[in-house]
Formats: C-alpha cells, sequence, structure tokens
C-alpha cells in the first residue's frame, strides 16, 4: 500500500466530516490498470452502510472533479473493522494497552514483523512490549500497523 498524500486527505476529510464521520484512514494501491483508494471512516455510534453509501457518492464527486487521481480508479469505503489499521500518533494513542501487530519499513534486529502490547506512546515513537522485551518504533518507520482483535 501507499502512502497517501496529505493533499489527497486534505481533499477528503472536509467532505467525511461534513457527513458526520470520521476520515480513520486512506490507502492508495496501484497495480494492474487501475488504482485503488480505499477511505476508512469511522464514528463513536459505528458505521452503517448508509454512510459507506454517502461517503462514497459525495468523495467520488470531489475526487473527480479535482481531478485527484490520475486515471481510472476504484473507491472502497468501509469502517476500519475490528482489526483496524493504524495511521497517525493519536490512533496509537487510543488503544494503548491493546495487541498490535506491525510492518517496519525496515528490519529491526533482524524482522520486520511484530506482534505485542502497545503501552504508550513516547514522543513520535510506540512502545510495544513483545514476550517482556520493550521496543521503540518511530512511528515514521512502520509500513503497517492493526489492533489484534480479541475474543
Amino acid at each position: 500500500m501507499a502512502a497517501v498524500d496529505s493533499t489527497l486527505k486534505a481533499l477528503l476529510q472536509p467532505v467525511v466530516e461534513a457527513l458526520d464521520c470520521e476520515l480513520w484512514g486512506l490507502e492508495l494501491q496501484s497495480g494492474g490498470k487501475r488504482k485503488l483508494l480505499r477511505i476508512y471512516i469511522d464514528r463513536e455510534d459505528g458505521i452503517g452502510v448508509e454512510d459507506c453509501e454517502r461517503v462514497s457518492r459525495q468523495s467520488g464527486s470531489v475526487l473527480d472533479v479535482e481531478d485527484a487521481i490520475s486515471g481510472e480508479y476504484i473507491l472502497e469505503v468501509s469502517s476500519p473493522g475490528m482489526d483496524r489499521p493504524l495511521y497517525e500518533l493519536a490512533q496509537y494513542e487510543r488503544y494503548i494497552g491493546e495487541d498490535v501487530s506491525l510492518r517496519l519499513r525496515f528490519a529491526y534486529d533482524g524482522r520486520r514483523n511484530f506482534k505485542g502490547r502497545l503501552v504508550g506512546v513516547d514522543g513520535d515513537e510506540i512502545v510495544l512490549v513483545v514476550a517482556d522485551t520493550e521496543y521503540l518504533f518511530p512511528v515514521e518507520g512502520i509500513d503497517k500497523a492493526n489492533v489484534v482483535p480479541r475474543f
């Protein structure tokens, strides 16, 4: 997944917020003939299909008018789900105490994948405990992170 530039986020955030939702995250995937833009939305009382439909319609119109994505693209709008991806420091702060799996952009101690308990945020780094070992990872160095749901 390619990181979405701040221009695209700045374009879509007001659209999503005007529909009483929170823009949780964006992912832009290139491959094949068309690009895929995923928009994750959230709200305290939950997201329904109708919310996704409204955000999709409005966002699609804005993207087309602004010609924000060159060429053909597919637009998906959904809730982040139980295994929600984490993109920003504030999102990590909301999930302190939860289990998180993450993939680093570059290997640390010979590995890129870690799964452990998110125990804190220190500046621009997250604190992850894996098998009684504490790690500090800068958010900028994380390629992908997801909350691990508990059942």
